[in-house]
């Protein structure tokens, strides 16, 4: 009998890992990196409790490293199948996995000189020479349509509008003569946003892993570009400077997405803006090469004589960590755009130690931040961080946009989930933190009366034909 082991994004949002078994073989759906808390990030040192040799099969369902970032740590222990996704997030996965590597290396190095490690020798999970045995293994597969992994697995992709890139993955098994169909939701996005299109709901599954990042809450109301409008007219007013703590893949792109539409219409003052990753602008190059993401809207903006529409007027790029730090010595108002999104690492956290002590800058959350974060203490009223072994005072304003998320609120998770043409014999909710998964669970059951569970880590199930 198939069955499916939650191996990550159980009782917590990251670390996806799904381990489908079925016929005497192994699919393991997306091979992320937990994040946030110690205990959570403890877990990527954990080897998997069956051993990665007996793996057959790999696919994912897009880049982010909470779906991808624990490839290479799965390969070096011994994973040797193909490593199936689309050509996007073949590409961007690449860049996101380097880019890991490099912090993981950058923060070790910091970590060993400036003695602030709980670990008496730190060292990255992986390195930049464990990446390329990864990248060796990726198949593309195509972005819409069936696909055939094997006589037991057959998978359709369905955009998410999540990132580029970003599917629902519809598993079909096959296993003694009969065929079930599993639906991985990946991450679901937003409906009616820039750049990519709208979630795409498949339409059947006998059974549902779907995500409940939301599952308790909506955005909030207001336009983005208005709320963006307000936060960079306010804080340049007072001469102060902005740090925008974003994934360098999704959130990235539409921050300068609006900020050129509001510098065009001179609803806001042209100031620098520093995006400090060079993994940002190869992600953007690649939002702009791969328009078979791209909705309506975006196409007609690319296609008329406005120039490029995610190209700010006073653009600057950070390639080495030289530049980054010279951006310090700006004093005057600007914009700064750095990973990682929850401030859990990465340059950002140098711009906010340099930042947060002045109360004419700001912190913008634009995205979700997981529980043991920085960012989640600062949405949570923090008066001190603690980075790189230092107390770092915070007296910026701190502002959240939630109408910046690239992951669905509760109503469009629900709204996704109707689009289903008869109800999932069982659906299991992952990718949640415990309150957001038992509330979306109890308002699936109350709109759709669906056998809903909240799936546990390490928990096995049984898929019943």
């Amino acid at each position: 009998m198939a069955q499916i082991t939650f191996l990550g994004a159980a009782g917590c949002v990251t670390g996806s890992k799904y381990l489908v078994e079925a016929a005497g073989k192994r699919l393991l759906v997306d091979c992320g990196l937990f994040q946030g808390s110690n205990e959570l990030k403890d877990r990527n040192w954990t080897p998997l409790p069956i051993d990665p040799k007996t793996i057959d099969y790999l696919v994912l369902t897009h880049a982010h490293l909470d779906h991808t970032g624990w490839l290479p740590k799965l390969v070096k222990d011994g994973y040797r199948g193909p490593i199936f996704a689309n050509p996007a997030t073949i590409e961007l996965t690449g860049i996101l996995l380097k880019d890991s590597a490099h912090l993981q290396e950058e923060d070790a190095e910091h970590a060993r000189f400036k003695k602030y490690s709980r670990h008496p020798e730190p060292m990255p999970l992986y390195t930049g020479e464990d990446v390329d045995p990864v990248l060796q293994v990726m198949k593309a597969m195509p972005r819409a349509g069936s696909f055939v992994i094997s006589p037991e697995f057959r998978v359709t992709s369905y955009d998410a509008g999540h990132i580029l890139g970003s599917s629902t993955l519809e598993l079909a098994i096959t296993e003694n003569g009969r065929t079930l169909v599993v639906v991985f939701s990946g991450d679901i996005g937003r409906y009616n946003q820039p750049i990519l299109k709208d979630p795409a709901t498949p339409p059947r599954a006998d059974f549902l892993l779907c995500e409940s990042t939301y599952g308790d809450r909506e955005h909030q109301d207001g336009s983005p570009e208005q709320a963006l409008a307000d936060v960079v007219n306010r804080v340049a007013k007072r001469g102060g400077s902005i740090v925008f703590p974003a994934f360098a893949i999704g959130r990235t792109q539409t921050l300068m997405y609006y900020l050129r539409q509001l510098e065009n219409s001179q609803r806001i003052p042209r100031i620098p803006v520093y995006v400090d990753s060079p993994m940002a602008l190869s992600a953007t190059d690649l939002y702009l090469r791969h328009q078979e993401d791209h909705d309506l809207e975006f196409r007609k903006e690319e296609d008329g004589t406005g120039g490029d529409p995610l190209d700010v007027h006073e653009f600057h790029l950070t390639r080495t960590v030289e530049d980054s730090k010279a951006i310090n010595d700006v004093k005057t108002p600007c914009i700064i755009i750095s990973a990682s999104g929850m401030a859990s690492g990465g340059r950002v956290l140098h711009h906010l130690a340099k930042r947060l002590p002045d109360k004419r800058n700001a912190v913008v959350l634009a995205g979700f931040q997981a529980e043991g974060t920085r960012g989640r203490a600062l949405l949570e009223g923090a008066k001190v961080l603690h980075i790189h072994g230092e107390t770092v005072p915070v007296l910026a304003e701190v502002v959240e946009l939630g109408q910046f998320s690239a992951h669905a609120g509760k109503s469009e998770l629900l709204r996704w989930a109707g689009g289903f043409q008869a109800a999932p014999r069982q659906v299991w909710l992952t990718h949640g933190e415990p309150t957001a998964a038992l509330s979306l669970q109890a308002a699936m059951k109350s709109q759709f009366s669906w056998n809903v569970a909240v799936a546990k880590y390490l928990e096995t199930v049984q898929l019943q034909g």
